[in-house]
Parts: structure tokens; C-alpha cells; sequence
């Protein structure tokens, strides 16, 4: 009788996730979009304005600042000891958000508006834990670009999300092309485009009325939706280094041929 490894275990999900992410826009997506945009159209272009500067905020401090590293990598496990902690921070950002949420939401307009780096900061501090739970290191700013990814992955149009899994499958090679030094990065035009290309949907969070209940509810659902993207890109490049030639030599781990079929 065979009996499944915790990896096997979590290979259909992460194929499910994997097709997910290359799907092309459907009516629901695209339908979805059109309500996103009848949203900002609600919105005043101040708000529009203090969004807009927050996001471009929150890239150069991710990339270049402080704010947000966390504990140093935690020691390699196993993937089922990681993921089980992962999932507790999860839950622990989970309930935070939303009580940030539901108090934000009541508290008005003005306090929403105010509060909103908050609200992103929340998300990304989550990111930067479970970096470290998985063993990568933020000191190396090519992490943070993938935790940057991460964001723009789950908050994303359909369109976007295609191309930016795109830009993460193979992380650890990809990002040996990418200088070792930020200053060398243009990390100031990627910012300006970051914002573009994020569509987020707690905008209904900030029109009077109906703030209280869309926080709570809308942060709970999107700090999960976060979480779990987080962990199938962190879970694909498990198994991608555990098919590198040298990974395998030196921690003797299953052959490509055991762990392929995610891909397929």
C-alpha cells in the first residue's frame, strides 16, 4: 500500500492553482473588471490620487526600506511543518484585517482614506512572514521582488496575472539575470508601472455607507485570497530547486521525474 507524502498530497492544488493563474479572461473576469471600473468611477480623483501614491510608497519601501523585513529565514523543514505555521499566520492576519477593517470602515470616509496604508501594510508584513517561514532571506532584494509579484498576482486583472506568473515560474533562475545590487535595478520605473496594473477591489471600502461591512468582509476574503497565493508560489518554487541538478546532489531529493507532473 502506498501512502501519499505530504507533497504529493498538495499537487493537485497547486496544479489547480497553476492552470488558474494561465487561464484566459472570461466573461466573469471581464465582467468583473467592468464593475471595478464603475467603482473608481465612484470614487474622487483625490482618493484616486492618495492610492496612487501609497502603492508607489509601499514598492520603493519593499524594495529598498526596512519596514517590513521580518525574523531571519527559518530553518528548512519539512514543507508540511512550514506550511502548517504559514497557515496559523494566515489566520493571524486574517482576523486582524478584518477587525482593521470593520473599525476603518465605520469610522467614515476621512478615516478610511487616512487608515489605507495601514491596510496595505498589513498585507505586506504577511508576505515578508511567510518569505521567511519558506527560508528565503529579504536582505536579498530579488526576494522582495518576488513577494512584490505575490501582491500583484493575487489583486491583479485576469490579463496581468497571466504574465506575471509568467515572470515567476523558474524564480531561481530568472532572478540570477537581475543585478545583485537594487541601485542597479530600475526599481523606480517599476514602481510608477506596479500601480498600473493592480486592481483593487477594497475600493468599495472607502464609499461612505457601506465601509463597515465591505472592510471586515472584503479583508478577511482578500488576506485569505493573499495567503494562499502566496503559498502556491512559494510551493512551486519548492519543487522547482528540488529539481535542480545541485539541490538534488546535495540533499538527495526526488528526481524530476517524481515531482514533474505539477507542471503537466
Amino acid at each position: 500500500m502506498h501512502y501519499q507524502t505530504y507533497e504529493e498530497t498538495i499537487t493537485p492544488e497547486l496544479h489547480k492553482w497553476q492552470q488558474k493563474m494561465q487561464k484566459r479572461p472570461n466573461l466573469v473576469d471581464r465582467t468583473s473588471k467592468a464593475v471595478q471600473d464603475k467603482i473608481n468611477d465612484i470614487i474622487p480623483d483625490k482618493v484616486h490620487a492618495v492610492i496612487t501614491s501609497t502603492i508607489k510608497q509601499m514598492t520603493r519601501a519593499v524594495l529598498t526600506g526596512a519596514e517590513f523585513t521580518t525574523a531571519l529565514p527559518a530553518p528548512k523543514n519539512s514543507l508540511e511543518e512550514i506550511e502548517r505555521e504559514v497557515s496559523r499566520r494566515i489566520e493571524f492576519y486574517k482576523k486582524a484585517g478584518a477587525a482593521e477593517g470593520g473599525i476603518i470602515g465605520a469610522g467614515g470616509f476621512v478615516l478610511a482614506l487616512a487608515e489605507f496604508p495601514i491596510l496595505i501594510a498589513i498585507k505586506m508584513k504577511l508576505l515578508f512572514e511567510i518569505s521567511a517561514l519558506y527560508g528565503h532571506s529579504a536582505e536579498d532584494y530579488r526576494e522582495r521582488l518576488f513577494i512584490l509579484h505575490i501582491f500583484q498576482l493575487t489583486f491583479s486583472s485576469q490579463k496581468q496575472r497571466q504574465k506575471v506568473f509568467e515572470q515567476i515560474i523558474q524564480w531561481q533562475e530568472k532572478s540570477q539575470g537581475l543585478p545583485s545590487d537594487i541601485h542597479q535595478f530600475d526599481w523606480k520605473t517599476f514602481q510608477q508601472e506596479y500601480r498600473d496594473y493592480i486592481d483593487l477591489a477594497k475600493m468599495a471600502q472607502l464609499i461612505p455607507g457601506i465601509g463597515a461591512a465591505v472592510g471586515v468582509i472584503v479583508n478577511y476574503r482578500l488576506l485569505n485570497q493573499l495567503g494562499k497565493t502566496a503559498m502556491n508560489a512559494y510551493r512551486m518554487r519548492w519543487f522547482e530547486e528540488r529539481t535542480l541538478p545541485a539541490a538534488r546532489r546535495q540533499e538527495q531529493l526526488p528526481s524530476p521525474a517524481q515531482t514533474n507532473k505539477v507542471y503537466q
